[in-house]
């Protein structure tokens, strides 16, 4: 029973998900590769074909293969990640107040920077 809700949450988180990193491909400071590999996460749950379609998708499919084969990410997709990471850790620390808080998304992102740094760098070459 869970699953006939479940499924259609995931669907639509899925293409939230992927509007926003499609916002991202525009607005600089906002990631793109991380809001489509979360959308993949949700769509690899709900509905094959959505994640088909993200998958094979000439726009976002590249950097999705990418990631999921363990090649890495581009710079760019490095960079962006890490500056909203932490402009949105920082942001969210302060709207709450309370220094453990403060303390627990700063561990967070830590962690989060490490693993995004120790990715392999994807150079694509010139179009």
């Amino acid at each position: 029973m869970a699953g006939r809700f479940v499924r259609p949450l995931l669907l639509a988180a899925g293409a939230v998900l992927v509007g926003i990193g499609a916002i991202g491909v525009f607005v600089p400071l906002l990631p793109t590769t991380i809001f489509l590999i979360l959308a993949a996460a949700c769509f690899g749950r709900s509905s094959p074909g959505a994640y088909r379609w993200l998958t094979t998708n000439r726009a976002f499919g590249p950097m999705l293969r990418d990631y999921n084969e363990g090649r890495g990410a581009t710079l760019r997709a490095k960079v962006t990640s890490i500056m909203a990471l932490w402009l949105g850790l920082a942001l969210a620390a302060w709207l709450v107040g309370n220094p453990w808080v403060g303390l627990a998304l700063a561990g967070i992102g830590l962690a989060v920077t490490v693993h995004l740094l120790r990715l392999r760098t994807v150079r694509r070459p010139a179009a």
